[in-house]
């Protein structure tokens, strides 16, 4: 690329006849150096502020990468956790249907003992009932004896 100074540093060759007017060229170039610097420093700056912002465009890339892996592994450690929490619930629940199924097992075996104790005292009270109302039965027979006899 051409510089500003390549133009003003730039000679032609002079011609007798023919030629052009040194002074007039020398002006155009003049001019032409003044403008040339001009776009030479814009673009420079320009390519300075292309290489800046392509510098933060990578800065942040690098950053949206990052997030991106911290958003996965944050949805994966959520899952992870959903997943163990789950578990953990439906342990408690299954322990706890373990141990009320085994407390109605208890529970039923336990009415069933209190029942046949039931029954075992009902059939002693009806033993005992039967034996008192025959011991009353002999008594009275005893007492008409008794009473037969002193007549």
């Amino acid at each position: 690329m051409i510089t500003p100074l390549d133009i003003e540093n730039k000679k032609f060759s002079k011609q007798m006849m023919n030629g052009y007017s040194v002074e007039e060229v020398d002006d155009f170039l003049d001019d032409l150096t003044a403008d040339y610097s001009k776009s030479y420093k814009e673009a420079a700056e320009l390519k300075s502020k292309v290489d800046e912002l392509t510098q933060s465009l990578e800065h942040y890339r690098a950053i949206e990468k990052t997030l991106q892996n911290t958003l996965v592994m944050a949805q994966t450690t959520a899952e992870d956790v959903k997943d163990i929490a789950r578990q953990q619930a439906d342990q408690i629940i299954n322990e706890a249907k373990g141990t009320a199924q085994k407390q109605v097992n208890d529970l039923d075996n336990e009415i069933i003992i209190k029942k046949k104790e039931l029954e075992d005292i009902k059939k002693q009270f009806d033993i005992y009932k039967a034996k008192m109302e025959s011991l009353l039965i002999s008594q009275l027979e005893l007492i008409k004896d008794i009473n037969k006899n002193d007549e």
